[in-house]
């Protein structure tokens, strides 16, 4: 039986920019760094208080289609890619302290039924949701 979800695959150009990136900008931590043989690269980081999840930071390649991986290059370089949803404790002090930092954000923080989110891209074009939620109901959406 399924537990829980322990890894997700974010893309990148860059393996090293990346979790750099996520590390020392969002305060991730690294967790694997290993070399697997044919120049493929194993990259994961997780954050410090979901032990059990960890991010693959995946440059497009196999087992994609030489298609699909282009694809995928192609859309990062653009910033059209989704990644992840980050819940914050106060979306305006965070998107205050990465702006501070660089980082390029899309939307800054409005207001929605679900909580107050901003989009942020990361060092690749990754779009990233930061969310402080709050509860709601389906009726909030009308």
């Amino acid at each position: 039986m399924v537990t829980n979800i322990s890894l997700v695959t974010v893309y990148c150009l860059d393996q090293d920019k990346a979790r750099d990136f996520y590390v020392d900008v969002l305060g991730f931590e690294p967790r694997t760094d290993v070399s697997m043989g044919e120049g493929f690269r194993w990259v994961t980081i997780g954050h410090p208080s979901q032990p059990e999840l960890e991010v693959t930071l995946m440059i497009p390649g196999p087992p994609l289609s030489p298609e699909a991986a282009d694809f995928i290059r192609r859309e990062l370089e653009k910033g059209q890619m989704g990644g992840l949803g980050l819940t914050v404790d106060d979306c305006r002090k965070s998107y205050e302290e990465l702006s501070a930092k660089g980082v390029t954000f899309l939307q800054e923080p409005s207001d929605r039924p679900y909580g107050v989110e901003a989009v942020m891209r990361d060092n690749t074009g990754n779009w990233l949701v930061l969310v402080e939620p709050k509860a709601f109901t389906p009726e909030d959406f009308a």
